[in-house]
């Protein structure tokens, strides 16, 4: 298991933005390095979708929804991960989550609220 830290999240009017960063404080470089890793995002009451993802290389792919508002990149470096979220809508309300998909570690979550 990886130990993911996120931050980041906060409360913001439509239209706004945000960055959330996902840190793998414990971790030696070579198993984050390793591994594609994911965005995802779990609203009241829903199941948690996958939002954004990147692999080792630093390809990188989004939900429909987020495609040209949200933008996933890794330092590999700093063994962290970030999403910068522009434009956002109420329907992007929800606890926004890390996942090392290599070891299947989740971080706590960070809440992201916007409101109309």
């Amino acid at each position: 298991q990886v130990l993911l830290v996120e931050s980041g999240g906060g409360s913001v009017e439509a239209g706004g933005s945000l960055r959330l960063s996902c840190k793998a404080p414990r971790t030696i470089t070579s198993v984050f390095n390793s591994s594609p890793m994911g965005w995802y995002r779990q609203a009241p009451g829903k199941q948690r979708d996958l939002v954004a993802q990147i692999t080792t290389g630093g390809r990188t792919n989004y939900t429909d929804a987020v495609k040209g508002r949200f933008t996933i990149s890794r330092d590999n470096s700093r063994k962290t991960i970030y999403l910068q979220m522009s434009s956002l809508k109420p329907e992007d309300t929800g606890v926004y989550y890390c996942h090392h998909i290599g070891t299947m570690s989740w971080g706590q979550g960070t809440q992201v609220t916007v409101s109309s």
